[in-house]
């Protein structure tokens, strides 16, 4: 166990916690919410870069941290359904979720074809993850309704249109293996 995956594992366990206490009835629950989103959304960049720069990637870290990004977003954006329970959210929140499954499950294909390069992550999805962390903290940050809120749920839709992009370019870097015939 190096520094990087226990970051990724950190980031796993900090999921329930953020759960619990978005339920509490406790004072400045949302800031404490957005907060531990807040660092579990920076290690998710701090693991990777640390773990290249000090040479220490494993097949589990690897495994492990988009395993965590998918998990930590999905949770997050289910709570955030149950609390807003308005389309307005929720409609973005399964564009994000369902393009999630739809890309991971490509990968895993892909990657059994040994062409997972072919799908391999781009800096169109580093720009709609970056979007979709700093939409659910914002979201996070206040309740539903008010102006914080307002401004987490227009990220979260410039967020879904970056995930549909990014999902549409993947599945056309994939599509000569899922149509053969498109490749001719």
């Amino acid at each position: 166990m190096n520094f990087p995956t226990f970051l990724t594992l950190l980031r796993i366990l900090v999921i329930p916690l953020l759960v619990a206490i978005y339920y509490l009835p406790i004072e400045n629950k949302y800031l404490i919410c957005a907060g531990l989103f807040g660092i579990a959304a920076l290690t998710d960049w701090l693991d990777g870069f640390l773990a290249r720069r000090w040479n220490q990637t494993t097949p589990f870290g690897a495994f492990l941290d988009p395993v965590a990004d998918k998990l930590m977003v999905a949770v997050a954006l289910g709570v955030l359904i149950e609390a807003h329970a308005s389309w307005i959210l929720t409609l973005p929140a399964l564009v994000i979720i369902g393009r999630e499954i739809v890309i991971s499950a490509l990968r895993e294909w892909m990657a059994e074809l040994g062409k997972s390069a072919n799908v391999a992550v781009s800096w169109l999805g580093k720009v709609k993850t970056t979007f979709q962390m700093l939409s659910i903290f914002l979201l996070l940050l206040a309740p539903p309704g008010e102006l914080i809120a307002w401004a987490g749920l227009g990220v979260l839709y410039v967020a879904a249109f970056l995930t549909l992009w990014s999902m549409y370019s993947y599945l056309r870097a994939a599509k000569p293996y899922l149509v053969p015939s498109a490749a001719k």
